[in-house]
């Protein structure tokens, strides 16, 4: 399994187990982001502290899990990136769009301060 998803209380956990954030697996994380919204899941973390490569179909999910929680009025956080990962969302202009934090307890934090 690429991804290892947790439900805590009041948002899901989802950690991508994978070095490399890219065709191969996107496709698989937007299907599970897609399952756990329609769950009524708004509240989502991304720990990407295992990738160190995520290519424009990495992004886009990325992207389909901060747009998900949005539609709900919910929070969607970033987390665990590495340099690579994160000079890729700087330069996408993401950092601007996505909240994002050093690790998943900071990101538990965020959710917590409805």
């Amino acid at each position: 399994m690429e991804l290892n998803i947790e439900k805590f209380d009041g948002y899901t956990l989802i950690k991508v187990l994978e070095e490399k954030l890219d065709t191969h697996i996107a496709p698989t994380l937007k299907s599970e982001l897609v399952l756990i919204s329609g769950k009524g899941e708004k509240n989502i973390i991304l720990d990407l502290s295992n990738c160190k490569y995520c290519d424009s179909s990495g992004l886009s999910a990325i992207l389909v899990a901060n747009r998900l929680s949005k539609n709900t009025d919910g929070k969607f956080v970033l987390t665990g990136l590495n340099d690579a990962v994160e000079r890729l969302i700087t330069i996408s202009q993401l950092d601007t769009v996505l909240n994002i934090t050093a690790n998943v307890d900071e990101a538990a934090k965020l959710m917590k301060k409805e």
